[in-house]
């Protein structure tokens, strides 16, 4: 049984290395999404701290983590969303060790963040994903999000990151 919790301190070290291995995972595929820069030790501290980062466990494993936050990212301040700046979440950093992936560990997260938005009344999700993750971009799709514009990250590829977001109803 899959289980979500907030992640505490303890668990970074465990949370860094799930980003390692799935980074990794994806450059063996051509995908150059992640990189040793990013996601970095101290952006999932920060994660921690500011109690946005939950993790998925089998037993006492932990096997991946989302990030939950109602921060918007400056970088966002040019996309055309479909509701108001008012009462949204955005997600970050979804992530599934290699050794968990295509066992329903992302859509239990992804689900978690769903309802964690309906239980407190946010009117969307909003997120962004790597334009070449053909993978993600199909997994939003299914969970019914609309592609809206797209952002850049420099530090990490010189392609596009394509934002979605989904009305909570």
């Amino acid at each position: 049984m899959i289980k979500i919790e907030l992640a505490k301190i303890e668990d970074l070290q465990r949370v860094k290395t799930i980003a390692e291995a799935c980074a990794a995972d994806m450059i063996s595929k051509n995908i150059f999404q992640w990189n040793e820069k990013y996601p970095s030790r101290d952006v999932f501290k920060n994660d921690i701290m500011n109690n946005s980062l939950y993790i998925s466990k089998q037993g006492d494993i932990i096997t991946g983590c989302i990030v939950i936050s109602t921060k918007k990212d400056h970088v966002y301040k040019n996309i055309d969303w479909l509701s108001k700046d008012y009462m949204n979440i955005y997600i970050h950093r979804l992530a599934v060790h290699p050794d968990y992936q295509k066992k329903g560990i992302g859509k239990s997260l992804m689900t978690f963040a769903e309802e964690y938005a309906k239980i407190n009344d946010f009117k969307s999700i909003r997120l962004d994903t790597f334009s070449k993750n053909i993978r993600n971009n199909k997994f939003y799709k299914s969970r019914n999000y609309s592609q809206l514009g797209n952002v850049f990250f420099p530090m990490q590829s010189e392609y596009p990151f394509h934002c979605y977001e989904k009305i909570i109803d």
